[in-house]
């Protein structure tokens, strides 16, 4: 107790800046390094040590300190007297706000003298409010490496070029929407990241940098790439070329980087003239996916063309997936067609150090179908003539001894072949049954199966061999490599009884969803959805969808196809190339969404009434891999039927919304006149003032324009019920200012509902007029690390330009219609 009131007292006279101050400063203070942005009160430290022992600090070479600290102004003007500063962090994000969001650093300008730092090679400034360079960092001539990632930049200074000793430049996540041409001039630039900005084109002289061997520009806008970089390909160039669907490979080699996450290297002198690849990446469907027994799909289908196109040396490829729910009893491949069959390629599999993604790594010397999948693990190895002995490293108690002189030449050998003969038994030891030992064992309960080669048969074969038992394992010998299968039961006859098993350890149990969305009831989502993940997809649905209990519970086999049909006055755009004789078509794979969210409409008149309709969902097509008396089971009309499920349209004109708070509901009435066909979700209230929300009253609003669908008063209270604790760094990147935000805060304090609507309803009626406002929304949203808010927002928009162009189409006033309104089309 004692020693704790010491340190207690230390603390307070370090507080008061008493004489314990600085000693306790200047113990972070180590040779020429000074580390203060672990410390909630690092500037402080940094000002008493500076006071106290100038000496020593102007002598420091590496200094990090925290934007976030509220002395960094004062700090900044004592920073120009480190003249042998070589490496200097100022960043953001290390502290969190009230609601757990980390904060952006305060750090908006640096003082002009801060270009006398001669030997400065290193500068981080990322995670701040930078809207502009400042100008003195162009006059650092020693700059090796700068970071200003997570900032608002708009656009590079014209004489960034400048820099001429600059190898490493990273403006990640800002809103560059150009680079200045003097860019091309930075000689010695080797990584050059402006992902995630708003760029739409590239200068010219972005071919200049000869020495750059990585370009990072995925999450732009970018539509083409110059033809300057095109030409001269820069060796190890990355790229995001998913808008175009295709690239270029030279002589020289280059690195891309798509959209989707996959990454290709071409090595130099892969391709001898130059090529030019077009991809895709496919949804799921057997025409491509071939699965075998057991086996289970993982990411999408990815198509590279021109199919077959030989390369002098292997490229790499780097494909994304979802990781298997039994990594230790299975093995991730990348599958892909040679041409006549499908094989399974070499593959190492990691996992991302910061997006935690899992990548399946593979080399090829061809294009055709890619895809990851997860089999049985395939233990292998080399049987000499001596012989040698083969373990399964999922269970190392399952063990193949090779005898002397079972094969002549040397071979190679896996776990799962069922093509291989021998030229002398092999002895294959398999564990006993939990709970059955040597001891106990009853031999006419223990049965050995043999299964051909789709395992749609098995055979016992246990009068057949020499069967063995030792105290945990039975051993018998074979001639050729099979599917074999150790029972231990009290049936005599167990032939028909495995192969239901069998069946059975390849059925995944699942349950349907149908979902109507609370703003529009005629967007349904359907999604078949295995049984463990009900309750979890449910939860991350129910604020935005309402609908009927899950189905019952079904079996089904990985990429099986079924249906979903509307029925009873419900029916769908019969043009869809999903929809296949009036029914959606869809393949399950028990680790991807298998979702599909549509509109649906009603041929029955809905003024009076509503419409109680229904979806069913039927079998289709199963795999090639299903044993016959499985299909056979379910052809007849009854026995295709799954489950069915209510949907219902409400009466034309009445929609109910709901508000955050679920005691408070919203009637409104839709608005039945030209406006209904594209204006997304337009809600029309029935008085001028929809009362209050939570306290509030606003007018009603529309932000967007026509022709793009509007963000209506009933959209805003949607998004405001998922923006949760980052309604702060929202606003901020919204445009509000800080005075503005606390103040929201203070006028609402303990209650975040009222917080969020304030600030939200707030910047819509500032900026109403603004024709480009509903950009700036998504942009805020992205800023914010909000990507799902600002996909519904984007999805909104879709949505209205989509019933926007079916309204002209309705209405005659489609693009041939005449010259005037073809005009206007082209807008």
């Amino acid at each position: 107790m004692q020693k704790m009131a010491e340190l207690l007292g230390l603390r307070d006279e370090c507080e008061e800046g008493t004489v314990g101050a600085p000693a306790l400063a200047g113990s972070c203070l180590a040779d020429n390094r000074l580390n203060l942005d672990v410390y909630p009160d690092g500037c402080r430290r940094f000002l008493q040590l500076f006071k106290e022992q100038q000496g020593e600090v102007v002598q420091v070479e590496f200094l990090r300190l925290s934007s976030n600290d509220c002395l960094l102004d004062t700090t900044l003007g004592s920073l120009p007297h480190l003249k042998h500063l070589k490496s200097l962090v100022l960043k953001g994000g290390l502290a969190r706000d009230e609601f757990g969001s980390y904060q952006h650093g305060s750090l908006t300008s640096l003082p002009p003298d801060f270009g006398d730092l001669r030997c400065l090679t290193h500068l981080d400034l990322s995670f701040n409010r930078l809207s502009t360079l400042p100008s003195c960092i162009l006059h650092l001539p020693s700059l090796r490496v700068l970071l200003v990632s997570h900032n608002s930049l708009m656009t590079l200074p014209e004489d960034f070029g400048s820099l001429s000793k600059l190898t490493f430049f990273s403006a990640m996540k800002n809103q560059l929407k150009d680079l200045p041409q003097s860019i091309g001039e930075l000689s010695l630039l080797q990584d050059l990241d402006l992902s995630e900005n708003a760029l739409e084109l590239l200068p010219e002289e972005v071919g200049n940098l000869h020495n750059c061997t990585e370009l990072d520009l995925s999450g732009n806008r970018l539509l083409s790439i110059p033809e300057s970089l095109e030409q001269k390909s820069l060796h190890n160039v990355i790229n995001s070329c998913m808008s175009s669907g295709s690239f270029t490979v030279t002589s020289e080699g280059c690195r891309v980087v798509l959209a989707c996450g996959i990454h290709f290297y071409f090595p130099p002198g892969a391709a001898s003239d130059p090529v030019r690849i077009h991809f895709r990446s496919l949804t799921p469907d057997p025409q491509w996916v071939k699965l075998r027994h057991h086996d289970v799909l993982l990411s999408r289908v990815l198509e590279l063309q021109p199919h077959g196109v030989q390369f002098q040396q292997e490229v790499q490829i780097w494909m994304p997936y979802i990781s298997p729910q039994t990594p230790h009893q299975n093995e991730v491949v990348v599958r892909t067609f040679s041409g006549q069959s499908w094989n399974d390629l070499k593959t190492r599999v990691k996992q991302k150090r910061k997006s935690k993604k899992c990548v399946a790594h593979c080399c090829v010397l061809h294009f055709s179908w890619f895809l990851v999948v997860s089999r049985l693990v395939q233990n292998e190895c080399k049987v000499p003539a001596e012989g040698t002995l083969l373990f399964s490293s999922v269970d190392p108690n399952i063990k193949v001894i090779f005898p002397p002189g079972v094969t002549k030449e040397p071979r190679s050998v896996k776990l799962q072949d069922s093509t291989v003969d021998f030229l002398k038994p092999v002895r294959i030891q398999l564990p006993l049954p939990p709970g059955v030992t040597g001891l106990n064992l009853d031999r006419s309960r223990l049965h050995i199966l043999h299964g051909d080669l789709e395992g749609q048969t098995w055979n016992d074969i246990t009068s057949e061999v020499v069967l063995e038992f030792t105290h945990l394992y039975a051993v018998f010998e074979v001639t050729h490599f099979s599917w074999y299968w150790l029972w231990y039961t009290t049936k005599t006859y167990i032939g028909g009884i495995a192969k239901k098993v069998y069946e059975r350890l390849r059925l995944y149990q699942v349950n349907f969803i149908a979902l109507q969305r609370k703003r529009d009831p005629e967007q349904v989502l359907l999604q078949c959805v295995p049984k463990h993940k009900v309750d979890p997809v449910l939860k991350k649905l129910q604020d935005r969808y309402r609908g009927p209990e899950p189905s019952d519970m079904v079996e089904m086999f990985e990429g099986e196809q079924f249906f979903a049909a509307f029925e009873r006055g419900i029916s769908i755009d019969m043009d869809r190339p999903d929809c296949v004789d009036g029914r959606l078509s869809f393949i399950f794979y028990s680790h991807l969404k298998n979702m599909k969210e549509i509109y649906v409409t009603s041929p029955v008149d809905r003024k009076g009434q509503a419409v109680k309709g229904q979806v069913s969902f039927y079998r289709g097509a199963v795999p090639e891999s299903i044993p016959e008396d499985a299909s056979r089971r379910r052809k007849g009309p009854d026995s295709l039927w799954l489950a069915t499920l209510p949907i219902k349209l409400p009466k034309e004109g009445d929609v109910t919304v709901e508000a955050e708070c679920p005691d408070t509901v919203l009637y409104e009435k839709k608005e039945c006149s030209f406006s209904l066909f594209f204006l997304t979700q337009q809600l029309k209230p029935r008085d001028e003032n929809p009362g209050p929300l939570y306290g509030f009253s606003f007018p009603p609003l529309n932000l967007g324009n026509a022709e793009t669908g509007y963000l209506t008063q009933a959209n805003l209270l949607s998004i405001a019920r998922r923006v949760g604790a980052d309604w702060q760094s929202i606003g901020l990147n919204l445009g509000l200012t800080y005075q503005q935000i606390e103040r929201i805060g203070y006028n609402n304090r303990e209650d975040l509902n009222k917080q969020i609507l304030d600030m939200l309803f707030s910047w819509a009626q500032q900026n109403s007029e603004d024709p480009d406002c509903v950009r700036k929304l998504i942009t805020a949203m992205k800023e914010s690390g909000r990507q799902d808010i600002a996909d519904e927002v984007e999805a909104i928009i879709e949505l209205g330009r989509q019933k926007y162009s079916e309204s002209i189409r309705r209405l005659g006033l489609e693009q041939e219609s005449s010259t005037e309104d073809s005009a206007i089309a082209m807008m």
